[in-house]
């Protein structure tokens, strides 16, 4: 196992009418700007339920943030901050508005250009404090560093990570998430099951605990996932669904172990040249990027085929073209498609995704920084 510094200092309030707590986490001299995205909390009772339990808060609202938020948008937001002397955000929603009303926070009292944050790594001194009230689970972002923002005008998507936008609370009630369309549930349990595989599927170094975990995830995700989307309102496997979601990116399965993230490089591009659901893009290239690094990857993907899917027979090489099918019939089952012309998109947009990932200085990718230009566009061939 590799060396390793954990921290995670969020406070998770899970479970039904945990909404009413969020009263308790704040301070009661706080100016909050609560956050948003289209509306749909308006319509499911969410947004009824913050407002009750913020009772005598001060509030200012800001919605409309975008699925892939976008810079331009949020500065709209930073801007109220620093004009009301906001000093508590509340983001509600899904993975989207987390990482936004991230963004936010870190851009507030940010020196220089805010955009810096993303596109050159600009390191940020200090953040506003943020709760969270999940209404997709997804991404993990309540409980993680991590934000992932779109620049409308040259449809560039970044990220960046700190410590000081790890929410003070996290709200997780499976309740919100009943009413949610079938296709960002679906691709919420593709993104989770991605991201477990980032950071699983690498090469051995001796971290049997890490390994069980993230097989755990895995295990999971498939046996609860066809049965949220079956049944919307099952309680539990929703509410098994969504700690999934939390822990498959809260950074516990990722102490002491290599992580890949080639296929999220990938995928960025694909949503941010044409529009993809982020969970589709994922469903398209992970396949293929386990298939082109099958080499290097050989004896996890022996290890997954048998202890996640069962698989014990046969030479290796039919096992590892099992896994990694029985991967792509999972995402199909669920919903999400696994091949670029499901969504029209041809070949053509190699190019284009080649050269953004050069632009971004992202050529040397993967766990042996070996996924460079040549074997993205290997990859990307495969996901026809």
């Amino acid at each position: 196992m590799e060396n390793f510094v954990f921290y995670n200092p969020v406070k998770i309030l899970f479970g039904k009418g945990q909404i009413a707590n969020i009263a308790t986490e704040i301070p009661k001299d706080a100016k909050i700007l609560m956050t948003y995205g289209g509306g749909s909390i308006k319509k499911n009772g969410v947004y009824d339920q913050v407002k009750s339990a913020l009772g005598e808060h001060d509030v200012i609202e800001f919605g409309g943030i975008e699925p892939n938020p976008t810079y331009e948008t949020l500065m709209k937001a930073v801007e109220i901050v620093r004009n009301s002397d906001i000093n508590f955000l509340l983001a509600v929603g899904g993975g989207s508005v987390a990482d936004g009303t991230k963004f936010i926070a870190a851009a507030a009292n940010f020196d220089g250009e805010p955009w810096d944050i993303l596109s050159k790594r600009a390191p940020i001194s200090s953040a506003l404090p943020i709760g969270v009230v999940l209404t997709l689970a997804a991404t993990g972002s309540e409980m993680n560093i991590n934000s992932v923002v779109t620049k409308a005008a040259n449809k560039e998507k970044r990220h960046f990570a700190s410590p000081l936008v790890y929410p003070r609370f996290s709200v997780l009630d499976p309740e919100t998430t009943f009413s949610l369309p079938q296709r960002q549930v679906s691709n919420g349990i593709v993104d989770a099951f991605t991201h477990t595989m980032e950071q699983y599927l690498t090469y051995p170094v001796n971290a049997p605990l890490q390994d069980r975990m993230a097989e755990g995830i895995l295990k999971t995700l498939i046996e609860e996932g066809p049965k949220t989307l079956a049944n919307p309102q099952d309680y539990d496997a929703r509410a098994n669904f969504m700690w999934c979601a939390t822990m498959a990116l809260n950074g516990i399965i990722a102490v002491g172990v290599p992580q890949d993230w080639a296929t999220h490089m990938i995928g960025h591009e694909l949503t941010a040249l044409h529009g993809l659901d982020h969970g589709q893009t994922l469903a398209v290239v992970l396949p293929s990027t386990l298939t082109v690094k099958r080499a290097q990857k050989s004896q996890k993907l022996l290890q997954y085929a048998e202890r996640v899917w069962g698989i014990t027979t046969g030479i290796e090489e039919e096992r590892i073209n099992t896994a990694i099918n029985k991967t792509r019939e999972f995402f199909e089952s669920v919903g999400v498609h696994t091949k670029l012309s499901d969504y029209d998109v041809t070949l053509d947009t190699i190019p284009l995704v080649l050269e953004r990932l050069e632009n971004y200085g992202y050529t040397a990718l993967g766990e042996h920084q070996d996924v460079n230009l040549q074997t993205v566009e290997q990859i990307l061939q495969l996901c026809a």
